[in-house]
């Protein structure tokens, strides 16, 4: 009995830690495949030095906002006072390739300034990848709200992704892991979403971002 429950307990090792090294070579080629396709266009992109000026302020924009959290999820995540939306009115400026970009280099600096670690491959998906995703606000660069909402929407994906693979202990029992991985990334993502849209229709917010959008209609 006991050799039976000890096979059990070695079988059931074995396959959780071959799902988790299926998964994570999985999210590697995915990573693999999303570099070459951006390495590819990112060469139709002019990094002149008016785009590095804004990039760096809009990086330190964010930062700052960054430090200053409303609240604090208990693995990672949190509120900030519109931290995103620098990067994204960077990203509607001057396209998703410089936005990825900068927000890539943002990312690496929120995981110095606390990040939350359980793999190396999980830092990446929650920090630099996650929040390169904010340059995906360029892809439409029309309506500030849409440009917000896609940003969102691709660090969610990101987030969601890492919590199924490296967070699933956490998930409470009974509980989809998918479905407590959105909840719980959702939850602090729609808050930041509310308040970044609230911040962009403030008048004189507003009148930058229709500044900023018709920079874009010119280059």
């Amino acid at each position: 009995m006991l050799d039976a429950l000890k096979n059990s307990e070695i079988t059931r090792r074995l396959f959780a830690f071959n799902s988790t090294t299926l998964s994570i070579l999985a999210v590697l080629i995915i990573i693999g495949l999303g570099g070459a396709i951006f390495l590819w266009n990112s060469r139709k992109t002019q990094f002149t030095t008016r785009v590095l000026v804004y990039g760096s302020l809009c990086i330190a924009l964010s930062f700052v906002l960054s430090y200053i959290r409303l609240f604090r999820m208990p693995q990672g995540g949190s509120i900030t006072p519109a931290s995103m939306l620098p990067l994204i009115l960077f990203a509607v400026m001057f396209g998703p390739i410089p936005g990825i970009v900068a927000g890539f280099a943002f990312g690496f600096l929120q995981y110095i300034q606390g990040g939350y670690v359980v793999h190396w491959v999980q830092v990446l998906l929650d920090y630099p990848i996650a929040f390169g995703m904010i340059g995906l606000a360029g892809l439409y660069r029309k309506n500030i709200t849409i440009s917000i909402l896609l940003a969102a929407l691709g660090r969610l994906v990101i987030h969601v992704i890492s919590g199924v693979i490296f967070f699933a202990s956490a998930t409470p029992e009974g509980t989809p892991v998918l479905v407590y991985s959105l909840t719980y990334n959702g939850s602090f993502l729609l808050i930041e979403v509310l308040i970044c849209s609230a911040i962009a229709i403030i008048p004189q917010v507003k009148n930058v971002t229709k500044h900023v959008q018709g920079y874009a209609k010119g280059i």
